[in-house]
């Protein structure tokens, strides 16, 4: 017998549980008067070259470097995975922790510039689907059909074309984006650390996410940690190192540092 068809959910309720996870799932309710500016902004390459221009002075004046220390195809990829979390993890959080997944498209979804931290995100007139007792595949499906297909998909075709950035390295960072926000939601609220990690399982086994990395469980608790089978290029700033997930880190490091976390 196949799964019952998603019924409609209000995503305001799912959206408000999912922020209080933390600032990278908080999506606000768009207002006119808050100088919110259309998500198709974003997408258009002069727009784009100027954020990846804030983002490399931000670093540099955090870094004490040089312009020259710092790549602006380095910065993109990095500006590209932050802007990711920010429109997955909201969805994703709400799947999980709200009951129901929104469905945002290009044309009801709005941000805000800011020099550095997570770039405002508010949302309008957003459908959504009930997940209440939908399995982790499904709702994996779901995430990768709507949310990443229709905002993170065409973000990171600009990013690659104009930053000349590989696939590969983008669909790592979005791998890890939506690997941090399942970790992040384990770890903030654990009884949904099981359905979370679930859901992760499956999404990273779904095209264009399948092959970006491997979900590891270390232990029997139910966090997981991805390990990437790329590297979103921080460590070319110098003094940036590898992150835990990164292609780059040795076996023992990335263990020590899922063993702190763990507690």
């Amino acid at each position: 017998m196949p799964p019952p068809r998603p019924t409609a959910a209000a995503a305001a309720p799912a959206l408000a549980a999912a922020a209080a996870i933390g600032p990278y799932f908080a999506w606000e309710a768009w207002s006119p008067a808050a100088s919110w500016r259309p998500f198709t902004d974003l997408l258009t390459p002069s727009v784009a070259r100027d954020r990846v221009a804030v983002a490399r002075s931000t670093l540099v004046g955090a870094f004490g470097l040089s312009s020259d220390d710092v790549p602006a195809r380095v910065v993109a990829s990095i500006y590209f995975m932050g802007v990711a979390s920010r429109l997955l993890s909201p969805p994703y959080g709400a799947a999980v922790a709200g009951g129901a997944l929104p469905q945002p498209s290009r044309a009801n979804l709005w941000w805000r510039p800011v020099a550095a931290g997570p770039v405002p995100i508010a949302y309008g007139a957003v459908p959504a689907v009930s997940t209440a007792g939908a399995a982790p595949a499904e709702i994996a499906s779901m995430l990768v059909t709507v949310p990443l297909a229709e905002t993170v998909t065409p973000l990171l075709e600009l990013f690659r074309a104009e930053f000349r950035l590989s696939p590969k390295v983008l669909w790592g960072n979005v791998a890890s984006a939506l690997a941090g926000a399942a970790g992040v939601l384990a770890d903030t609220m654990p009884r949904h650390a099981a359905r979370a990690g679930a859901v992760l399982d499956h999404a990273l086994a779904l095209p264009p996410l399948a092959g970006s990395g491997t979900v590891v469980r270390p232990a029997a608790d139910p966090r997981r940690f991805l390990v990437r089978a790329n590297c979103c290029l921080y460590y070319r700033i110098p003094g940036g190192g590898t992150c835990a997930d990164c292609v780059l880190t040795s076996d023992a490091d990335r263990r020590e540092q899922w063993a702190a976390l763990l507690g």
